[in-house]
């Protein structure tokens, strides 16, 4: 059964590990664990969907003390995944009208001072890297969702200097344009740039993928070999059973590619967590049959036994349902030196759960090391109205030139800049 409703009465619960849009504050410190997972369906899975609402006059994207929000650039049309280029433009795919588009400077409003189209024409573009890794890249790859292409480029490029070339043909599944299902596909190069990266979310929620040709090469991140020509090359699975890893980024200096991955629904409010985590070459993440360890999802009750020890527990479980998007490492110095190779996450928000949580910006501490120790942190909160409408949602993030965070929100359609400014 599924329990339509908008938001719960009563206070939240602050005794607990999973909580609500009620309990986010800048700096709030999460964790949860494996042993705090409740049984599948101890509540009824809700339909709970955000009632989108022009943003407030009064309402404003709230941070830790120190830090600034300003609007960098608005009345976009749908702006998802966002890129830093070298040079320090920002690169912004706005899926919807199959467009890639370029914010340069900030003006003393803090706003963007230039502003341009670089590319379009394109198939839902999500996934944008630069190509070679470095400071002189000449290439722009974008993940369309049935393919990936890419474009000539030199630093300080207004415009795409010709057509796109093809370097993945034919992506599997193709997102709404061939049939439904998960459709961004995010893009990482390894640091030696001999290695594209590629994640491409399930078709289903939780389909088997026994002898099910439509999930084939999909719940996977993909892998294929560069080589001189357009072509990527042999394609490999890099790791499965990863339902939608929408944001994949390669650690900066460890050089293992991490993910940041939207789970499955309909098991309850509280199952399964999203999650973010490094990736195991051949790392087996449970989609379908299993979440989060050896958990067995009860739509395939005695499936696969044979896997069930082999399922990879992720680094930091998140809010279930909280929808975790882009991720990024901050390499910035403009931020306190303690945020220094620390996790930037956006969250997109929930539609599965009574009381909505995500709709946010989190931060996942990595204390100067290369693994996460399992705590995150609310970090841009304020998307949602105390009587639970939304009128923002995150979807991308990425690290500015000057060490502010850009942060693209495809419900006000806007790009915040999050900048430190120091104690006052």
């Amino acid at each position: 059964m599924v329990a339509r409703g908008r938001a719960a009465a009563g206070p939240p619960d602050a005794a607990l590990p999973f909580f609500d849009y009620r309990l986010e504050r800048p700096g709030a410190s999460h964790r949860i664990t494996v042993r705090d997972l409740p049984p599948p369906r101890a509540t009824r899975s809700a339909d709970n969907g955000p009632s989108m609402v022009a943003r407030p006059s009064e309402a404003w994207p709230q941070a830790p003390a120190g830090f600034r929000v300003d609007l960098y650039a608005a009345g976009l049309t749908n702006p998802r995944l966002i890129r830093t280029a070298p040079n320090g433009d920002l690169f912004v795919a706005e899926s919807a009208p199959g467009e890639v588009r370029m914010f340069r400077g900030v003006g003393p409003d803090g706003r963007a001072a230039t502003s341009r189209r670089f590319a379009a024409g394109l198939k839902q573009p999500f996934g944008l890297a630069f190509y070679p890794p470095g400071d002189d890249p000449q290439w722009l790859y974008v993940g369309n969702t049935d393919s990936v292409v890419r474009f000539p480029y030199k630093k300080g490029d207004l415009e795409a200097r010709g057509a796109p070339e093809i370097v993945v043909p034919d992506l599997p599944g193709g997102g709404l344009l061939r049939g439904g299902g998960h459709w961004t596909r995010d893009l990482a190069f390894s640091r030696d740039g001999k290695t594209l990266y590629v994640s491409v979310g399930s078709h289903s929620n939780v389909d088997d993928t026994d002898n099910n040709p439509v999930e084939f090469h999909r719940a996977d991140v993909l892998a294929f070999d560069l080589t001189s020509s357009p072509d990527a090359k042999n394609l490999r699975v890099y790791a499965w059973g990863i339902r939608n890893a929408v944001g994949i980024a390669v650690h900066p200096q460890s050089g293992e590619l991490w993910a940041s991955v939207n789970e499955r629904d309909l098991l309850g409010d509280n199952l399964v967590p999203d999650y973010i985590t490094h990736l195991q070459p051949g790392g087996f993440y449970g989609w379908p049959w299993f979440y989060i360890g050896a958990h067995q999802d009860p739509r395939h009750a005695g499936k696969h036994p044979e896997l069930a020890a082999k399922v990879i527990v992720p680094d930091v479980l998140l809010q279930p349902h909280d929808a975790s998007l882009e991720m990024t490492f901050y390499d910035g110095a403009q931020f306190p030196a303690e945020y220094r190779g620390d996790i930037f996450a956006a969250e997109h928000g929930s539609w599965n759960r009574k009381v909505r949580s995500g709709y946010e910006v989190i931060r996942v501490p990595m204390h100067g090391q290369a693994r996460a120790s399992g705590e995150y942190e609310d970090f841009l909160t304020g998307f949602v109205t105390p009587s639970g409408d939304v009128w923002g949602r995150p979807v991308g993030v990425a690290v500015a030139k000057d060490g502010a965070l850009m942060v693209s929100d495809d419900g006000s359609k806007s790009i915040w800049r999050v900048s430190y400014v120091g104690k006052k």
